[in-house]
Parts: structure tokens; C-alpha cells; sequence
């Protein structure tokens, strides 16, 4: 039987110590595959003030000799099963409810591998999640029950994505000169055959979702590509 992932408390980088989290939103960050809770802790000061940020480290490490961590396996029959983003999915959830069962609200920006579990933290919990901000990401294929309750409730999703994407495309198939010449970063970018964009109706039909597009690739340069549309055009309501 396959142990469940956790996410492991000690390595949570927090912008507020825990006097000051309880009874505010907390945005959760979700790094992509190959790197760590640092990566984006940077955006928390081009951010609003008023929710918590904790920033996660993905339970697994990739295959050497790739760095860092990833939330679930890309390469072989697990990387194209949906079923190994649920159980990342699951773990985040359940570090929720240890830490952070306080907080107002919770929401989750995730950057590619880290932008699909943003998305399907918001289907697996709809009820829970405030919303979801998906930075050159993609939604994983398949149904889930929370699907229903999207159709009900259309919560907000912010899906950004850079316009030189050469790894997931608009329509979120990956590209197959990139797969070649990029085979060192694409493991940084998701299960490579189920990049389905969520603001294609086939995804995620159910949610309003907000698209912004920068001119350049899809790897974040810290403090640049994402504070203006982020802080401008927002995700929606905390």
C-alpha cells in the first residue's frame, strides 16, 4: 500500500508569525517541479497586506539528477495519472486542516506543476477554496465530484500564462520542439499528456475564469512578470 504524501510543516515559509494568522485569508504558494518554498515567497510584498502567505514544499523529489521537489511524478504510467496530482492535492488539504484550520479563507497560486494543484485543490474542495490563481499551469483531465458544485457556485480562477510559452501552449498541449530541447525543464511543467487549459470549456467549464497573457516566456523572472497582473487585474474576492 503507497504511503500517503505530507507535506512537511518545518520547511512552510510564513510572511506572519502564528500570533498573527488566525481569523485572516490565507493565500497558499505552490512552487513548480524541480524547485522549492523559496521560489515564490518573493511575490508576498507586491501582494495585499491583509491575507497570511505560506508558501509549501512539494512532498516529492524528482529522478536525479533533477533539483528540488515536484508535487507528484511526470515521466512513466504515474505521470499520466491524475490520480498522483489528487494525492498531492489531498496532502495540501490535509496540512490545511492542521495548519491553518483557523484562517478566514484559504486560496492556493500555483506556478505550472504547482498551477495544476491550484486547480485541482479548487475542484477536490470547492467548498473550501476561495479561489485559484494558475501561472502557466494547466487543468488535469478527468471528473471529479467537486466539479458539480463549481457549476453552482463559478468561484473565480486567475490563469496567467506568458505568450512565448514554448512548453504548454494556449490551448495547453505541450510543444514537441520543446520536448526535445527542453527535456531538462519540461519535468518542471506537469503531467506532459494531460495539459488541458482550464479556460477551455472541456476543463473547467464551471469557473469564471480571468486570463491575462505577458509578452515572454513562460519561467517567472522574481518580482516583474507577475506583480502588475496580479495586483491589478487580481484573482477575486478573498
Amino acid at each position: 500500500m503507497t504511503k500517503p504524501l505530507t507535506i512537511d510543516p518545518s520547511a512552510v515559509l510564513w510572511s506572519a508569525p502564528p500570533a498573527e494568522r488566525a481569523g485572516r485569508p490565507l493565500l497558499v504558494l505552490l512552487h513548480g517541479y524541480g524547485s522549492n518554498e523559496q521560489d515564490l515567497f518573493g511575490l508576498a510584498e507586491y501582494l495585499p497586506a491583509d491575507p497570511v502567505i505560506a508558501s509549501l514544499r512539494a512532498p516529492l523529489s524528482p529522478p536525479w539528477p533533477a533539483p528540488g521537489h515536484s508535487w507528484y511524478p511526470i515521466g512513466g504510467l504515474d505521470g499520466r495519472d491524475p490520480g498522483a496530482l489528487t494525492a498531492a492535492a489531498e496532502a495540501v488539504l490535509a496540512w490545511a486542516d492542521e495548519h491553518a484550520a483557523d484562517a478566514a479563507s484559504i486560496a492556493f497560486l500555483g506556478f505550472s506543476q504547482g498551477g495544476a494543484m491550484s486547480l485541482q485543490l479548487l475542484r477536490l474542495a470547492p467548498e473550501r477554496v476561495a479561489f485559484a490563481v494558475n501561472l502557466s499551469g494547466y487543468a488535469a483531465g478527468g471528473a471529479l465530484p467537486g466539479d458539480a458544485i463549481l457549476a453552482e457556485t463559478r468561484p473565480p480562477v486567475f490563469w496567467g500564462r506568458g505568450s512565448a510559452d514554448e512548453v504548454i501552449r494556449a490551448h495547453g498541449r505541450v510543444a514537441p520542439r520543446a520536448q526535445r530541447t527542453h527535456r531538462a525543464h519540461l519535468s518542471r511543467h506537469g503531467a506532459l499528456g494531460l495539459a488541458r487549459r482550464a479556460d477551455r470549456s472541456a476543463s473547467l467549464p464551471h469557473v469564471a475564469v480571468r486570463r491575462a497573457h505577458h509578452r515572454g516566456s513562460r519561467f517567472l523572472t522574481g518580482k516583474s512578470q507577475l506583480s502588475a497582473p496580479l495586483c491589478q487585474r487580481g484573482a477575486g474576492g478573498w
